[in-house]
């Protein structure tokens, strides 16, 4: 059996991978391609459970260590119970968010070493990697507005954290694809949905094959 193929979509907040996500899947379906649509942290009913632990923290939230720690079992549930099932049964799998959002959030934004984040994913879910990650890329402002809207003045305890937090997070993300040009695509998020959609599918060309 034809292994299936592992796509990631990454960004900051209010990027739009989510629907992004949702329009892929869709797309990808329509192809006649068997998709799995999941996310992280969660995937799995224990990944669900620390997503919750995660974004509404109990009592004083979690150290920077002790959050990565929890991505990092989430990730390994997800993993081992979901995505590498469904990639051996041929099934493609579209993720929003894996070990880059990790990478630049508690790695760029937390401070944590890179590398020890890597480890834990080398631990926790035996380094496996998408066979493309999507980096959504929007302007500030742009950005700004979205959260506004989706919000309300409401955010997680990770979405909420300050301008330097996620800053940070930005520059961290874009580190990233540069220095691995052959694993990310970046797509420009900033215009309609429509618009993004169809950038999306064109990046995939690579792996899905022209259509039509």
């Amino acid at each position: 059996m034809t292994r299936g193929r592992f796509i990631a979509l990454e960004g900051g907040e209010g990027a739009g991978k989510s629907t992004q996500a949702r329009l892929l899947a869709d797309e990808l379906r329509k192809q006649g391609l068997d998709v799995l649509l999941t996310r992280e942290p969660g995937g799995t009913p224990g990944a669900e459970a620390i997503r919750s632990l995660l974004l509404d923290p109990p009592g004083e939230g979690w150290g920077a260590q002790a959050e990565a720690l929890l991505f990092a079992a989430a990730r390994a549930d997800h993993v081992a119970r979901v995505i590498r099932p469904a990639l051996e049964a041929g099934t493609w799998v579209v993720c929003d968010r894996f070990l880059d959002s990790s990478l630049a959030y508690q790695g760029g934004g937390g401070g944590l070493s890179v590398a020890d984040l890597r480890e834990l994913h080398r631990i926790g879910s035996g380094g496996l990697l998408p066979d493309i990650t999507l980096l959504f890329e929007v302007p500030e402002a742009e950005i700004a507005a979205r959260l506004a809207r989706r919000d309300g003045g409401m955010a997680d305890a990770i979405g909420g954290r300050g301008e330097a937090y996620h800053a940070q997070v930005g520059d961290a993300f874009r580190a990233l694809a540069d220095a691995e040009p052959d694993r990310f695509t970046k797509v420009y998020a900033g215009g309609p949905l429509e618009a993004t959609h169809a950038l999306v599918m064109q990046a995939l060309l690579p792996i899905t094959g022209p259509q039509g």
